[in-house]
């Protein structure tokens, strides 16, 4: 009779163990937002990070009571079930203000973020100004805004356009703590940023001839150190403003850049290593996390789809498809 119970209650032991297992099998999703807290909202899928809504409601509101900068509009998740979020600050272009950036800001908030297009003091200052405005606006918005219980104030990026870009280099070099910088066609006439720290993603546009990438977005990406998580993409015949028409081939390398590392979000990886083959980028160059050279190896990069034979088992799905082409 003792063997017997004994048996089965190591049995019962046993369902319980399986059942748990079976749980997380059955819910791989919850399982990585018990591993990492930041995690916010479904799976992604190559269709979901292009989209210009999210899967989040947001709502707006004006800043008000601001100092340091002009002032501007937040864009914010309504849900309070899923804690706080990350931020990102974004900054305007050369005479330009926070309305030529809402929808953009309205689809990085939609993403899972508080999202801030700010204004600059005066339409005409300069990057490094521009830079000083950011930080500022950083501070707000994690210390004195209305939304600021929504905010992770640990969980900080910036990001503009134009000279916005070139001020959020200056920012994120000013700022080490900051988890996470998007410069779009950046202008500056800084071209070595070799103490940057932070990952930084800049976005370049192929067609641009007031930030040529030549001489901006190429030159800030080389200078960043190689310890320092960086990558370049380049827009397929996009022009100067591309920041400020947003579109879903920026608005996708933005937005996975911000949740892999606010967020910490390994589900989007695979949406950047390998680069992705898409035809709307005509340049894709990064360190992957950890260390992981893109395609064309250290500082190195090239056309998105074309990886070094020494790949194909990153690559297998292009590599096979490839193998067909050219035996075609």
């Amino acid at each position: 009779m003792r063997l017997r119970s004994i048996v089965a209650s190591a049995g019962g032991g046993l369902a319980v163990v399986a059942l748990a297992l079976a749980s997380l099998v059955a819910s791989p999703t919850a399982a990585g937002a018990q591993s990492n807290p930041y995690e916010r909202g479904p799976d992604p899928t190559a269709s979901s990070i292009r989209a210009s809504r999210g899967p989040f409601a947001t709502s707006s509101t004006a800043a008000i009571g601001v100092s340091g900068f002009g002032g501007g509009r937040v864009y914010y998740p309504t849900t309070t079930s899923e804690g706080t979020f990350g931020a990102v600050i974004i900054a305007p272009g050369f005479t330009a203000g926070s309305e030529a950036y809402l929808t953009l800001a309205q689809r990085v908030a939609s993403h899972g973020f508080v999202a801030f297009a700010i204004d600059t003091n005066t339409r005409f200052d300069f990057p490094d100004s521009r830079g000083r405005q950011i930080l500022a606006a950083v501070d707000w918005l994690t210390q004195r805004s209305s939304v600021r219980d929504r905010i992770d104030a640990s969980r900080v990026a910036v990001s503009g356009h134009s000279m916005g870009g070139g001020g959020t280099l200056a920012a994120a070099n000013s700022r080490p703590s900051l988890r996470a910088a998007v410069a779009l066609q950046p202008w500056h006439t800084t071209k070595s940023w070799s103490r940057l720290q932070v990952p930084t993603m800049i976005i370049g546009a192929q067609n641009d001839t007031v930030a040529p990438v030549a001489s901006h977005s190429e030159p800030f990406y080389n200078s960043i150190p190689a310890s320092t998580e960086k990558a370049y993409v380049e827009l397929r015949g996009e022009s100067h403003f591309a920041g400020n028409t947003n579109p879903d081939d920026q608005g996708a390398a933005m937005v996975t850049w911000l949740k892999r590392y606010v967020d910490n979000d390994t589900r989007y990886e695979p949406f950047m290593c390998p680069p992705p083959s898409s035809l709307d980028y005509s340049e894709w160059r990064h360190t992957c996390p950890g260390g992981d050279q893109g395609s064309g190896g250290s500082g190195g990069g090239g056309t998105p789809g074309t990886p070094p034979s020494e790949e194909c088992e990153w690559w297998e799905w292009w590599c096979s498809t490839s193998a067909r082409t050219d035996a075609a």
